[in-house]
């Protein structure tokens, strides 16, 4: 892929066209090209992704486009795609004999369904205010002493805003699934 990538630039093309850039690259070596194709980037060539690992878009591009069965569907920034699909979501991890207790508490501050990962203590829910509404949530965790395992504020990634955009939903035991 270096190789490749040096070959384009010999010449200081002024537009270069990467189809999948980092394809079978190790993690290093991917923040390595990541960093060259930003350098390229900031002296003035433009540049076309094109590009499946939604991460990269997120790190690399200035505009997406999004493509679903050879439709454009969607097109704009990585944050304006994700500010689209919905906002910050609380995500918690409790011992299973609270979990009823935790629902009650991040109810308090949900926008939405208050989810609960079948077969495990985990929970989710959309929230409006991000961290205001996390901190209201481990002060009232810890006001009812429910031990929390793991807590988190979660915003969308690009990921989710391609899974919501084309309607295809993910399960916990498998593949994803198309709308019925």
């Amino acid at each position: 892929r270096r190789l490749d990538l040096a070959g384009a630039l010999v010449a200081s093309p002024p537009v270069l066209f990467l189809d999948e850039p980092t394809t079978g690259l190790d993690p290093r070596s991917r923040i390595e090209l990541w960093a060259i194709i930003r350098e390229l980037v900031a002296q003035g060539t433009t540049l076309l992704l094109t590009t499946q690992y939604l991460e990269e878009a997120d790190q690399l591009a200035d505009e997406i486009l999004v493509i679903d069965s050879g439709r454009a569907i969607a097109r704009g920034t990585a944050e304006g795609l994700k500010g689209e699909i919905g906002g910050e979501r609380i995500e918690l991890t409790v011992e299973r004999h609270s979990l009823d207790q935790a629902r009650q508490v991040v109810a308090a501050v949900a926008i939405g369904e208050v989810e609960i990962d079948p077969g495990s203590p985990r929970l989710s829910a959309p929230v409006s205010h991000g961290a205001a509404d996390l901190r209201k949530v481990l002060v009232d965790l810890d006001a009812a002493a429910i031990a929390v395992v793991d807590i988190g504020l979660r915003r969308p990634t690009l990921d989710d805003v391609f899974l919501t955009l084309t309607g295809t939903h993910v399960t916990a035991d498998g593949p994803p699934e198309a709308p019925t």
